[in-house]
């Protein structure tokens, strides 16, 4: 189990402020929050991309594996961005094609990367990150850019790589269905801080005011219409 505590502002403004946290292994945290409300700095921060102003990040000492919002190519073919973050050895190989096919890029090996469609690139980046096995890893908002059959491929991905692994999984989305789908617990960030942590139950029975606001919201509950789902 590791705890993280820590603070960030700018310009004198404080934008994220979490208390003590302790997060498991082998399980999935979804991270929810409006826009600005600090999901992306959190997971820059314990990636070590960025520095806290003050408290404590426990994962220095351990291996983060870290998904930017927006995936990139190296100007390489699919299967080298794969190795690239791989020891590029016949194992290496095999794993790269196991998730070439799990996420079905099939046929694109040979493709130079820089051209690929944004949901064919959204779906390179996850398998080269998941080229290694790392103890943490976040990803932020890791489907935005892929369709339906696509996101449920990488959902299932990601599982099995948590299955595999052990690791802890750090997911920053916009979908309340999947988190439902996938998160065994729930972050929602209010304005920097944290409003609600627990079991993802909390995704059908919200204990704080801020929290099933949110979820009204992004389900259209009050409107009528299924924004995220």
């Amino acid at each position: 189990m590791k705890t993280v505590s820590f603070t960030k502002s700018y310009n004198g403004n404080t934008v994220l402020s979490l208390p003590s946290l302790e997060f498991r292994p082998a399980t999935i945290y979804a991270i929810l929050g409006a826009n600005g409300a600090g999901k992306s700095t959190m997971l820059r921060i314990l990636g070590g991309l960025e520095a806290s102003d003050s408290g404590s990040v426990a994962l220095k000492d351990i291996s983060a594996g870290f998904l930017p919002q927006k995936p990139f190519a190296l100007y390489m073919s699919t299967m080298k961005n794969l190795l690239a973050n791989s020891d590029r050895d016949e194992a290496a190989e095999i794993r790269a094609r196991k998730l070439i096919t799990a996420m079905q890029l099939d046929g694109l090996e040979s493709q130079n990367a820089k051209s690929l469609s944004g949901g064919e690139t959204a779906r390179m980046a996850l398998c080269r990150l998941l080229m290694r096995d790392y103890e943490f890893l976040l990803l932020d908002e890791p489907t935005t850019a892929m369709d339906m059959e696509s996101t449920l491929l990488a959902e299932e991905t990601v599982r099995s790589y948590r299955d595999r692994t052990g690791c802890t999984v750090l997911l920053i989305t916009h979908s309340v269905a999947q988190a439902k789908r996938l998160a065994d617990e729930v972050i929602f960030l209010d304005h920097g801080r944290l409003d609600t942590f627990g079991p993802s139950d909390l995704l059908v029975h919200p204990d704080t005011p801020a929290f099933r606001k949110f979820l009204d919201f992004a389900q259209g509950t009050s409107s009528g219409d299924a924004l995220f789902e």
